[in-house]
């Protein structure tokens, strides 16, 4: 992404905050505008730029794209899932498996923006993980738990897992809480490899439920 437009996205995402502030919507407009930041910034890691940020004073970058097919969602994540990344996406959770190494790859992000899509989630679904390489990484939901923050067993299950946390109840007047949303997705049929034409189409999404 060029040196103009970065000052121009930059200057966008604060002109829609500053508007969006004054009606209530800040966090939600915050949160769709960035995705489009950070899309630039995956197709620039995608094209094998390292630490591709998205604005000039990120301290994160795009390391993986989230898709749920069932329900139309496809997000970016972002190293870290600190209050600064999770403001704008789902962040890996530091400590956790990278994304598309073996282990358990966790990844947390708001129950009110990113990760509302969580409370319809059933097992059985599928998840699409994309990496900066081409290849999907394809996950069956196993599991959807409610724990008590202190509860860190479900990030420390052995084996290979797709494992989303967020807050919970998902509804909740007051931000934050004791209690964890926690679905764990295990591998689930071989990964797809998509050539970079194949992953700019707009019907991306779909290529899972064709498969």
């Amino acid at each position: 992404m060029s040196r103009s437009s970065r000052r121009a996205a930059c200057l966008a995402l604060l002109v829609l905050g500053v508007l969006s502030l004054g009606q209530g919507g800040y966090i939600y407009a915050k949160a769709a505008l960035a995705q489009l930041l950070l899309r630039q910034a995956w197709a620039a890691t995608r094209g094998g730029e390292q630490q591709a940020r998205p604005w000039p004073w990120a301290d994160t970058w795009p390391v993986a794209r989230l898709l749920s097919p069932r329900h139309d969602v496809d997000l970016i994540v972002l190293e870290g899932a600190t209050g600064n990344s999770t403001a704008f996406a789902p962040g890996h959770v530091l400590g956790s498996a990278p994304p598309g190494a073996a282990g358990n790859v966790a990844l947390a992000a708001h129950r009110d923006t990113h990760f509302r899509f969580l409370k319809h989630l059933q097992r059985g679904e599928e998840l699409l993980l994309e990496l900066p390489d081409g290849n999907v990484q394809r996950y069956e939901v196993q599991s959807l738990s409610v724990v008590d923050e202190r509860d860190t067993r479900l990030l420390e299950t052995p084996g290979s897992w797709l494992t989303l946390v967020t807050c919970y109840p998902f509804d909740a007047l007051v931000a934050g809480g004791p209690l964890r949303y926690v679905v764990q997705a295990a591998p689930g049929p071989a990964p797809l490899r998509l050539e970079p034409a194949e992953r700019d189409r707009a019907e991306f999404i779909a290529a899972g439920q064709r498969s």
